[in-house]
């Protein structure tokens, strides 16, 4: 039933508004500045008109962070510099205004919503979606050790999945314009190295970091579950090395891949993607953990790619290489890897303005002077 329902929600997703687009990119040439000048604002204002089908004005004003909790059963291999309770106390200080990212929201004028969406113990269930509330959406009281075992039932990723994807058309329905994700699990980098390795085929040991800032000891260790976890998919699934991830629709494949290997958090930011496309609305890549969980959900539905926004790029070993493979660009490259959607909402004031002077400024009509040629445009139409 749950796996009907997740399906039939990613062929709702349909492709971006080209007309749309089309007239964006013509209302960028007329406002009065050199063509191009404001660079991926640009793109990505164009690229929300796609979204939403609307050319103007562009509309990014109301936000909201979406940050999914979630513990991991990996944890226990000595992965991490802190056990997993931190989880649940980062989790209900989000609620506080009492962690980094929160502060930044409120600096940006973002919601922030929390949401349980797999930690261990007990979590008040609230009648309706509010800010700077625990939302329990449980699927699990935590994975379980993904070096050992599947990392979550198949069905509870999927429900997981599609949580997220109801919470993105939840969000849709109180107005929010623009969805930006983030993750709290103590111990999520290590899956989210484990699924970097499987998806862009590469050596564990490269795609695996420090994570929150682990000794030389604890980087072994981590690195050894990783390897440990990827070969025992390996030899369970052969068939996968010849899967091209990312360029060609395996939504069966992936949902596998997934929860063998990913975590609640990682699986409800996957259904924040997808549901982000199927309610139309933009979504932004936070950091690492986040982008795995764009590019898991690209794998799904290519179709996810036309509604996704980056925002920068994570400093841990193999953040470039997942943004590369979504065909993604963060324009912010700040050496930041804090994760709980920090880099996300670092980026929203920056599109907030691009969206006011894609609004707000003269065209070269209004002020009567020539307007620029794009000889770029014109040089790829003689080719």
């Amino acid at each position: 039933m749950i796996q009907e329902e997740l399906f039939h929600d990613i062929l709702k997703i349909g492709s971006a508004d080209e007309r749309a687009k089309e007239l964006a990119k013509k209302r960028w040439n007329a406002v009065a500045k050199p063509i191009g000048s404001l660079g991926i604002l640009e793109e990505d204002i164009i690229k929300i008109a796609g979204i939403t089908g609307r050319d103007f004005p562009i509309r990014v004003e109301k936000s909201a962070l979406a940050i999914m909790c979630a513990d991991h059963g990996v944890v226990e291999e000595g992965v991490t510099q802190t056990s997993r309770d931190v989880t649940r106390i980062v989790a209900e200080n989000f609620t506080k205004n009492q962690t980094s990212v929160t502060i930044m929201c409120r600096a940006s004028g973002t919601d922030v919503f929390p949401v349980d969406i797999g930690m261990v113990g007990e979590t008040p269930k609230e009648e309706s979606l509010k800010p700077f509330v625990l939302l329990n959406r449980k699927t699990a009281c935590g994975s379980r050790n993904l070096v050992r075992e599947a990392a979550m039932d198949k069905k509870d990723c999927e429900a997981a999945v599609l949580s997220g994807i109801r919470l993105a058309g939840d969000l849709k329905a109180m107005g929010y314009e623009i969805i930006a994700t983030g993750e709290m699990g103590i111990g999520n980098t290590t899956p989210s190295s484990a699924l970097t390795a499987i998806l862009t085929k590469s050596n564990p040991e490269a795609v695996t970091g420090r994570g929150a800032g682990l000794s030389d000891e604890g980087l072994l260790r981590k690195k050894r579950a990783v390897c440990l976890a990827v070969e025992r998919v390996h030899k369970a699934y052969p068939q996968w090395e010849s899967c091209r991830w990312g360029e060609e629709d395996l939504p069966e494949e992936t949902l596998t891949l997934l929860s063998e290997l990913g975590g609640f958090d990682i699986a409800g930011m996957t259904g924040l993607f997808l549901g982000a496309a199927v309610h139309r609305i933009p979504v932004v890549i936070d950091g690492y953990i986040s982008s795995v969980a764009a590019l898991l959900a690209v794998c799904i539905c290519g179709r996810v790619r036309d509604f996704i926004l980056a925002s920068h790029v994570s400093s841990e070993p193999a953040g470039r290489k997942v943004m590369d493979m979504t065909g993604l660009h963060g324009p912010l490259d700040c050496g930041m890897h804090l994760g709980e959607g920090s880099g996300a909402v670092a980026f929203l004031p920056i599109l907030k303005m691009g969206a006011d002077v894609y609004e707000k400024m003269s065209t070269f009509e209004d002020i009567r002077v020539e307007s620029y040629v794009d000889y770029e445009a014109e040089r790829g139409m003689g080719e």
